[in-house]
């Protein structure tokens, strides 16, 4: 069957049967996909988190790169790495979809598998959204809705000079693999996995928000210094990082090794979604104590704004570093 065939709200009775046969009654969903509205509600005493992503073929992704269930997987994940950001539990999504009038409904069926797995994953539930056709690439765009206690909510704007600065995982992985599938180099399954696969690290951004240990905290979107770069905009301080201290990963060491100049892909690369966050000194101690899904490692300290962002080397010279990233609107 052809996607003409069966129609827009053909499409979407297929959708709403896949929810219906996948995913939990809870997560507080009172009325979903079907109506004008989703009717939701969230646990006492926790407030709503609300973000949203617009993910475009040939801008985000390539089709001929990845197969659609682990796309429809990405599209979950990058946007629940928001909610943990914040210290939240993801609950409902909701999907829209610009559709070319030629994509196969096999291709549509694999993404969507891909999505609501990732969602039942993540303990969220599709609950609404919308599709059209699309007159050129595939448009996906995805809003998720989390919850955290109100006293848990964990923003950009907290760091204070003497925090210490924390990322967790490893820096650069996805952004070496995109540079490899870019060149059409073999991509080793760890890197591949990294960028087609991203995990949100909603676990350890949970711990993190219960314990109240973050000053402030961001995902690693847009790169490491771009994202840092938000956190010291917003709590109008300064911070120096210690390039030795940068987690790289085995792969990623190996090809630093080989090209020195691919150190900018760990400090400006996207798509790490790992948590970038700033702990005052006395909490520090605690963090051993928290029992968390990945490793966290200190790579700097906040210090005057007036200070800028710095980056030292391995004999502690320091040079300044520009917050720079991705930009969808700059070359």
């Amino acid at each position: 069957m052809k996607l003409a065939e069966l129609g827009e709200f053909g499409f979407i009775e297929r959708i709403r049967a896949a929810v219906a046969a996948t995913a939990a009654s809870g997560a507080g969903v009172r009325l979903g996909i079907g109506d004008d509205c989703a009717v939701t509600e969230l646990p006492p005493g926790q407030v709503l988190l609300t973000s949203t992503d617009l993910l475009i073929e040939e801008i985000h992704f390539r089709s001929a790169w990845s197969d659609w269930r682990t796309l429809g997987g990405k599209c979950v994940a990058v946007n629940v790495s928001d909610v943990a950001a914040m210290g939240g539990t993801p609950r409902h999504l909701y999907l829209g979809l610009g559709i070319p009038a030629d994509m196969a409904l096999a291709d549509l069926d694999a993404f969507m598998d891909g999505f609501l797995q990732a969602a039942a994953d993540y303990g969220a539930v599709l609950v609404g959204g919308d599709t059209c056709r699309s007159p050129g690439p595939l448009m996906v765009s995805v809003t998720v809705e989390g919850a955290a206690p109100a006293d848990q909510v964990v923003a950009r704007g907290g760091a204070r000079p003497g925090d210490a600065v924390y990322v967790s995982g490893t820096l650069g992985d996805s952004a070496l693999a995109l540079r490899r599938l870019q060149s059409g180099r073999p991509l080793a399954d760890d890197l591949a996995r990294r960028h087609h696969r991203p995990q949100a690290r909603v676990a350890l951004g949970r711990a993190l928000a219960e314990a109240q240990l973050p000053s402030a905290m961001i995902d690693v979107s847009d790169g490491v210094l771009a994202d840092l770069g938000h956190i010291l905009d917003a709590s109008a301080v300064g911070a120096r990082l210690e390039q030795p201290q940068l987690p790289l990963s085995p792969a990623f060491r190996q090809a630093l090794a080989e090209e020195p100049a691919l150190l900018e892909l760990a400090l400006c690369g996207g798509e790490d979604y790992e948590l970038l966050f700033t702990v005052p000194a006395e909490k520090e101690p605690l963090l051993a104590a928290l029992v968390a899904d990945v490793a966290i490692t200190r790579i700097g300290t906040v210090i005057a704004a007036e200070q800028g962002l710095l980056l030292a080397d391995e004999t502690g010279r320091l040079r300044p570093a520009r917050a720079k990233g991705y930009n969808h609107f700059r070359g």
